[in-house]
Order: C-alpha cells, then structure tokens, then sequence
C-alpha cells in the first residue's frame, strides 16, 4: 500500500486549502481512510476520517464545520477541503487507511503517507 499526500502550502488566516492523498497498491472498499496533523512538540492528533465504501465520516471537533474530508474512488484518492484556517492549524498533515472501523488513534493505522506541511500565518 502507498499514500501520496500533496497540497499543503503557506496560507493566511481564513483563507482555504486542499489536501489530496493519492492511494494505491490494492483495493479499499474494505477500509478507512483518514487525515491527521502533528505541529512541533505535539502528538499526532486525527484530524477526520471517511470510510472508503460507504463514504460515512467523522471529524474531529476542533474542525468541525471547517474541514470536510471526502473521497473519488474513481480516482484512489481522498481530500482534505480546509477552509477558515487558523494559525492553531499549523502542522505536517498525514493520510492513513486502515481496515474499518474508522479510529481516532495513530497508532491503530498500518500504512501512512510522508506527510505534506500546512502553515497559516500572515
């Protein structure tokens, strides 16, 4: 299994940006797709989560109503639309897939991307 994750950048302050995490290497319709973020010093925190098939989501509060993660499986690949960005939401963005159910814990995926950094600031 390989994750590409791409899209991050420099942005300012309430503007938006999309994370994309191109998958590949076998078939997913059995997993769960998910963003998480880790600033300095910090531990890796999920960020939201979808499930390949049925496309049910889940967010983590501190986005809720900013980011929407969502998935073309035409495409093998899942998106991270973040709009309203903080400089709170600073960090190396990861995408990982694991078998369902979708988890809030790092540890609990098996495959991870390299990582695409994120910072809000003006």
């Amino acid at each position: 299994v390989q994750l590409q994750a791409s899209g991050g950048g420099l942005v300012q302050p309430g503007e938006s940006l999309r994370l994309s995490c191109g998958a590949s290497g076998r078939t997913f319709s059995n997993y769960a797709m998910a963003w998480f973020r880790q600033a300095p010093g910090k531990e890796r925190e999920f960020v939201a989560g979808i499930m390949w098939s049925g496309g049910r989501t889940s967010h983590a509060d501190s986005v809720k109503g900013r980011f929407t993660i969502s998935r073309d499986k035409a495409e093998n690949t899942v998106y991270l639309q973040m709009n309203s960005l903080k400089p709170e939401d600073t960090a190396v963005y990861y995408c990982a897939t694991k078998l369902l159910p979708i988890s809030t814990i790092a540890s609990h995926y098996d495959y991870w991307g390299q990582g695409t950094l994120v910072t809000v600031s003006s």
